[in-house]
C-alpha cells in the first residue's frame, strides 16, 4: 500500500488498492505525474517501451479483479465469456505481442485457448470457489440441469451435477480445439510454450472426465504422465502453418 501512495491501513481495501495500482500502471505508459512508484511497474516500463505495448490488456486484468469484488455469480455463459475476456484473454494477447507474432487469427485462437483454460480451472475448483461464495457455473446451465447451489455443497456430486460438469467440460474442449491451430502457426520456443498451455488444458479436462465429472471432493488433477502425453499429442497433431 505504501509503495502505491496509500495509507498502510488501506492494505485490506481491495478496491482502493486496485485504483492505486491502476493509477501507477498508467505512469508506466507516460502519465504526467512522474515514473511508476511500484518497483515491479518500474521494471515493466522498459519492456512496454521496447515492445510498444498498450495499457489495454493490463487494464483488463485490473478490471477483472474489480469484477471479482462485486460479482459472485454469472447468469449466462455469455457473461462468463465476458469475464474471461478480462481475466484470461489479455495474458495470451500479451504473449503474442511480446513475441511479435500477433495477427487477427492468432489473437482469436489465443482468446479461445485462454478462455478454455480459465473455465477448466473453474470446473476443477467448484468447491474452492464456493467456499469464497463464488460460482462460475452459469445459472442458466444450472437450471437446465436442475442443479441448485445446495447440490454444489454436497461432499460428492449427484447425477445432475455430474451432467452439468460433463456439459461444461465438453464445451470447453470445443474452445481448446478451436484454439489449437495457434500452436502450429508459430515456431521454436513459443510453439513449445503454447503446446504446454493447450496440452495442460486438455489434461485438466481429461482428469475431470476420469473423476466421473465429480469435482466436489476436490480438484481433479492430471498426472504428470497424462500432461506430457497431451502436450506431445498437441505438438504432433497441430497443423503447421506459415
Amino acid at each position: 500500500a505504501v509503495l502505491l501512495g496509500l495509507d498502510p491501513d488501506a492494505a485490506d481495501d481491495r478496491p482502493a488498492m486496485l485504483d492505486a495500482f491502476e493509477a501507477d500502471l498508467l505512469r508506466v505508459f507516460g502519465g504526467t505525474d512522474g515514473p511508476p512508484r511500484h518497483p515491479l511497474l518500474l521494471a515493466l516500463q522498459p519492456v512496454v517501451r521496447e515492445h510498444r505495448l498498450s495499457p489495454e490488456h493490463f487494464l483488463g486484468l485490473i478490471e477483472a479483479n474489480r469484477q471479482d469484488q462485486r460479482v459472485a455469480r454469472y447468469a449466462t455463459y455469455g457473461e462468463l465469456l465476458a469475464y474471461c475476456e478480462l481475466s484470461a484473454n489479455p495474458v495470451g494477447r500479451l504473449v503474442l505481442e511480446l513475441t511479435g507474432t500477433a495477427t487477427p487469427e492468432r489473437i482469436r485462437r489465443s482468446d479461445a485457448v485462454c478462455t478454455a483454460l480459465q473455465i477448466a480451472e473453474h470446473l476443477q475448483d467448484v468447491t474452492e470457489d464456493l467456499a469464497r461464495d463464488r460460482i462460475y457455473l452459469p445459472a442458466e446451465d444450472m437450471r437446465r440441469f436442475h442443479v441448485a447451489e445446495a447440490d454444489l455443497r454436497a461432499p460428492s456430486a449427484g447425477a445432475s451435477v455430474r451432467s452439468l460438469v460433463a456439459f461444461e467440460t465438453e464445451r470447453t474442449y470445443g474452445l481448446l480445439n478451436e484454439g489449437t491451430p495457434l500452436v502450429g502457426s508459430v515456431h521454436g520456443r513459443l510453439r513449445l510454450l503454447l503446446a504446454g498451455f493447450v496440452g495442460g488444458g486438455r489434461a485438466a479436462l481429461r482428469a475431470i472426465s476420469a473423476a466421473g465429472f465429480d469435482v466436489l471432493p476436490g480438484p481433479p488433477k492430471p498426472t504428470r504422465g497424462l500432461l506430457l502425453r497431451e502436450v506431445a499429442a498437441v505438438l504432433r497433431t497441430a497443423p503447421r502453418k506459415g
